[in-house]
């Protein structure tokens, strides 16, 4: 009769989950569309000496969101907790993708004091990712750790210290990259990865420490 009862309790949030996880999807698809098209239209582009402020735009209105929904809509915050960890940190080895900054800053395309942390930051989250998934293969219990939140918050603050450098140093010092500048990064293909990769990737990260705090409780 419990089991029943229980069964019965659980079945109406059945379908907010799978509305919800189509309104994620949804999201995900559209600002993935908008990014594209303000991109090609040059719309992150700012003159020398301006800060960037379409592309500090493009890379906190999206994690605004996420943190304000997760604190006021319960089903977007049950769809989060509910979210698998084995995804979650799967996704993030694509991160290994971040050679790929250093070989822009071989060919003079992007400036050394931004590729260097940029792609080494990224390649350790890439690389390492398989060990974290296999250790919550091996124990589900792992995700309530301090290694697991250690590296998920080493994951937020390689991205947070690439965009900084990027957003700031032109700011502050216009003339400090020279030739070479971070200019490219507010143009297409490579302004989708902070207006973009980079907030779903912190988006993902933030989802991994929201689940790890409900659990060590």
């Amino acid at each position: 009769m419990e089991n029943t009862a229980i069964s019965h309790l659980d079945q109406p949030k059945m379908p907010a989950v799978s509305g919800t996880g189509a309104f994620v999807a949804a999201f995900f698809l559209v600002w993935f569309v908008l990014t594209f098209v303000l991109g090609a239209r040059g719309a992150f582009v700012a003159p020398q000496g301006v800060p960037p402020l379409a592309l500090l735009i493009g890379l906190l209105a999206p994690l605004g969101l996420f943190l304000l929904g997760y604190r006021t809509i319960p089903p977007l915050r049950d769809f989060i907790l509910s979210a698998d960890l084995r995804v979650i940190v799967g996704l993030q080895a694509w991160r290994w993708a971040g050679f790929g900054f250093l070989t822009l800053y071989t060919y003079r395309i992007l400036p050394g004091i931004f590729a260097w942390p940029a792609g080494l930051g990224d390649m350790a989250i890439g690389v390492t990712a398989p060990l974290v998934l296999f250790a919550l293969l091996r124990r589900p219990g792992f995700a309530a750790g301090k290694r697991f939140v250690a590296w998920n918050i080493s994951g937020i603050l390689d991205l947070t210290v690439a965009a900084t450098i990027g957003a700031l140093v032109p700011l502050l010092v216009p003339n400090f990259y020279g030739a070479v500048s971070t200019s490219p990064m507010t143009q297409l293909p490579l302004v989708l990865i902070p207006t973009f990769l980079v907030p779903t990737f912190l988006m993902l990260h933030l989802t991994a420490l929201f689940q790890a705090r409900r659990l060590g409780r």
